[in-house]
């Protein structure tokens, strides 16, 4: 039931509901002050649209803030659900509404344009005019599109020139020939050395090889080389089955499924709290003529399925596909007879949808990376994800505690605890812990020891626990822990361990009863963020230990002398930097450092115990 809690306008609310058809169409959302806040699509709009607010206890916490937002509805009816499929991608593009998840603006990307000239040109652009040429890209990266370009100018001459070239200025001699035209990369179609139908014929096979039509342009190559081979042009028929082999070594490295998957395209969809990942494979005759991926800034924390059916059509019209068959891991919610979904389990299909998953993980790490370096905070929250997915944790670990020992064969025992912070050391809750209870090197005991002193005192003071605890160690350090925590102290805190290699570096995460390892990246920023953390509280405790060494020393050797306190010892020691430059000290020198009372109780010391 609709009620005032659900929208203050809710009278307003439920007049527009009663005027709405039950129709295929698209509605807006719109708030007081006239922005526009959504975009969506239906088969049936009042259906739709009644759903937000009659079950307004069931939508997501995102959700119910736009509902409550809502000030005003309109809607567009259409005639079926394609052609409100499309107009609502046009007006999310358009319009941008607040609430709605989209592609990155196409301006970003490199294309190639094919113009529309009498005489076209292949030029790259990132600025796609509809009524400039014909496109083809997106390209993922300006390093993909130039290895393109350079076969197609390996196996074709062209125009790159900027001239106006008509068949007008062309007969009245209106243009010169270039450089390139000597060199063999063009033919010179602007003094008519080449015919508009010739060049007409080389722009087509380039459209081809941008659409992955490679059959044709090879037939048409093997065609020209016999020709040039009938009347005795062995030098061109040997230049033109170059070409040939060089187009079947680039069609050959695409080449990853039998040539009986003719024309389909592949999606896939990955994502955690705050992003979507979705890549896109165009597939000719069995290969890959086109791979793009595109990162998607979630608005209303759309599931998997809800962000492939926005990204599938976007994406099918921005690569210019001619499929009608896509490849998806799940069934998604696109109109009937747009496209044909099919969701593959084994043969080729399925080696393709992995594939497209592989090319998406990538993407979605080089995301991670970048962001971790642009917006170190954002990048870190990433990470903190990446380990509750990966350790399949009940709550984010925004705080981690780290211990570890050090001692010298049992002598000066000591252990350390850091803590991060949404993945950033918080110093003011580091703790040093001399170990009290343990008689010689016992690693094991030592760890139960501070870890139950630790979150002891926590659960005394009513303080709040982390989220995950790290033994710098491995499975024994993780089972000492552990018997604290839950036999002990009867918590319920996730415990993890960082192992190290022979080499004494960070080599693998463990977790679970028993500890099993986790595969990491070595080179991933996941891995740097354990490795921080493990060099972190390694560092915390050998400095410790080796202050409380250092004064050790100090106690045992110079403070044993009935009268000379810490305080002499260390101006001593500051002076003649060693104990045993102190016992070869005269008795004068020693006497205008500390005093002639104590130089006297010093060298009396050293001379009775020679």
């Amino acid at each position: 039931m609709i009620t005032d809690s659900v929208n203050k306008n809710i009278e307003k609310i439920k007049r527009l509901l009663k005027t709405i058809p039950e129709t295929p169409g698209v509605y807006q959302y719109f708030d007081e002050s006239g922005m526009i806040l959504y975009v969506g699509k239906a088969r049936n709009l009042r259906k739709r649209i009644s759903s937000y607010f009659n079950h307004y206890n069931d939508l997501s916490p995102k959700i119910r803030i736009l509902v409550k937002k809502i000030y005003d509805i309109k809607t567009i009816v259409v005639e079926n659900e394609i052609d409100a499929l499309l107009l609502e991608n046009n007006l999310i593009k358009e319009r941008q509404p607040k609430y709605n998840s989209m592609l990155k603006d196409d301006k970003s990307y490199p294309y190639l344009c094919i113009t529309y000239e009498e005489y076209p040109r292949l030029i790259f652009t990132r600025d796609r005019v509809n009524n400039k040429g014909s496109f083809y890209g997106p390209y993922p990266k300006q390093k993909v599109l130039e290895e393109l370009q350079n076969i197609i100018k390996k196996l074709f001459a062209y125009r790159t020139c900027k001239l106006n070239l008509t068949t007008e200025s062309i007969a009245q001699g209106k243009h010169k020939s270039c450089l390139k035209s000597q060199i063999g990369l063009c033919n010179a179609p602007c003094i008519g050395e080449e015919s508009k139908e010739e060049y007409l014929h080389t722009i087509e096979m380039i459209r081809k090889i941008l659409k992955g039509d490679f059959k044709e342009i090879v037939d048409d190559l093997k065609k020209q080389m016999i020709a040039h081979a009938e009347v005795l042009e062995f030098e061109q028929a040997e230049a033109v089955k170059q070409k040939i082999i060089l187009l079947e070594q680039y069609q050959g490295k695409s080449k990853v499924v039998d040539t009986n998957v003719h024309d389909v395209d592949v999606y896939s969809v990955l994502s955690d709290t705050k992003y979507a990942y979705v890549n896109i494979m165009r597939i000719k005759n069995g290969g890959i003529i086109h791979s793009f991926s595109t990162e998607i800034k979630k608005q209303l924390d759309e599931d998997d399925a809800e962000i492939l059916s926005m990204a599938i059509p976007e994406l099918h019209k921005m690569s210019n596909s001619t499929a009608k068959e896509i490849i998806v891991p799940f069934k998604v919610d696109l109109p009937e007879n747009y496209l044909t979904q099919t969701i593959p389990t084994r043969g080729d299909k399925k080696h393709l949808l992995e594939l497209s998953i592989l090319n998406l993980k990538s993407y979605k790490h080089e995301c991670n990376h970048q962001r971790l370096l642009v917006e170190p905070e954002g990048g870190r929250l990433q990470l903190l994800e990446r380990i509750q997915a990966e350790l399949k944790l009940p709550e984010l670990p925004r705080h981690i505690e780290c211990f570890d020992n050090s001692n010298i064969q049992g002598a000066f025992p000591v252990a350390a605890m850091v803590h991060f912070a949404d993945g950033k050391p918080l110093r003011s809750e580091y703790r040093k812990y001399n170990i009290k209870t343990v008689n010689g090197p016992d690693d094991y005991a030592s760890m139960e020891e501070v870890v139950y002193r630790r979150y002891k005192r926590l659960l005394d003071e009513n303080k709040p626990m982390p989220q995950l605890i790290i033994a710098d160690g491995g499975k024994g350090q993780m089972e000492s822990i552990r018997s604290v925590i839950e036999d002990k102290l009867h918590l319920s805190i996730p415990i993890a361990g960082l192992a190290k290699n022979d080499k004494h570096r960070t080599s693998e995460l463990l977790y679970g009863n028993p500890p099993i390892s986790i595969g990491i990246a070595p080179r991933s920023a996941l891995f740097h963020l354990l490795e921080q953390i493990q060099n972190e509280v390694h560092r915390f405790a050998i400095t410790f230990h080796r202050d409380k060494r250092s004064k050790g020393t100090i106690k045992t050797s110079l403070t044993d002398i009935k009268g000379i306190g810490e305080q002499t010892a260390r101006e001593l020691l500051l002076k003649f930097h060693s104990v045993k430059q102190i016992k070869n000290t005269s008795f004068e020198e020693l006497a205008k450092c500390v005093g002639a009372a104590k130089a006297k109780l010093i060298v009396d010391y050293f001379g009775n115990n020679q």
